[in-house]
């Protein structure tokens, strides 16, 4: 045999012997010697459930200050109502420090997540979804947009008091507006923006001279639009068109 063979068994058998020690060692110093016995959590909590926090980073900390795995305790944090970020780090000789960003909902989106401050999508299942939300939808991909056409929106018919509730984008590219009195305002899709001001600067003078309340205005015309009127108390539909201001 020659002496590289030797060297290489040799050292096989070193390794062999060896890596099991170590293994136990680092459990060993690990979870015994320095255990994390303080959690450290900062950040402002409006609705993250601390005790929730705190029972979620326990096993994490219980591995000690050499073994535990930041970047998993931070995945099972991220993953908790409400969380927007987290950042989860160590620090000597005891201490597990977690800092949260929570998310700050603006809307509702679809049936079943909110909109946070920040764009971006989370779960409503399990948490207690603020009221008066306004009711947000469209693809995924065109939040921005969707964002942009509600606050535009709301700006045109703030000043004739009237609440938007509701903008939905939907998958052919065509707008829906609901105001918080039940109307329904059908945009569509070319020319939206247009076409929601000119009927903005029509309809406070057609409201004046009707007692019944607006069911509907299809916007979706040329040269005008069509509302539907309903009866006090009652929506029924009775479409009368509308020539343009």
């Amino acid at each position: 045999m020659s002496a590289l063979a030797r060297l290489l068994g040799w050292i096989l058998a070193v390794a062999l012997v060896v890596l099991p020690v170590v293994a136990v060692l680092e459990g060993w110093v690990g979870q015994s010697q320095w255990p994390l016995t303080r959690l450290r959590a900062t950040g402002e909590f409006e609705r993250v459930d601390p005790a929730l926090l705190q029972q979620t980073l326990l096993p994490y900390a219980r591995q000690g200050f050499f073994a535990v795995r930041l970047e998993d305790a931070q995945r099972a944090v991220s993953r908790l109502p409400w969380v927007e970020t987290a950042e989860v780090r160590k620090r000597w000789p005891d201490i597990l420090e977690v800092h949260v960003v929570e998310h700050r909902p603006f809307a509702r989106w679809g049936e079943a997540r909110l909109l946070s401050e920040q764009g971006r999508l989370f779960p409503a299942a399990g948490i207690e979804v603020p009221a008066n939300l306004p009711e947000l939808d469209g693809p995924d991909t065109r939040v921005s947009d969707v964002v942009r056409f509600y606050n535009d929106s709301r700006e045109l018919f703030a000043p004739m008091g009237a609440r938007v509730r509701s903008v939905e984008l939907d998958a052919r590219g065509s707008w829906q507006v609901v105001l918080a009195s039940g109307t329904e305002v059908v945009v569509g899709r070319d020319h939206a923006g247009e076409r929601l001001r000119r009927f903005v600067r029509v309809v406070p003078q057609l409201l004046m001279h009707r007692v019944e309340p607006l069911a509907r205005a299809d916007l979706r015309y040329t040269n005008g639009f069509s509302l539907t009127w309903g009866a006090p108390g009652a929506l029924a539909p009775n479409p009368q068109p509308q020539g343009q201001s």
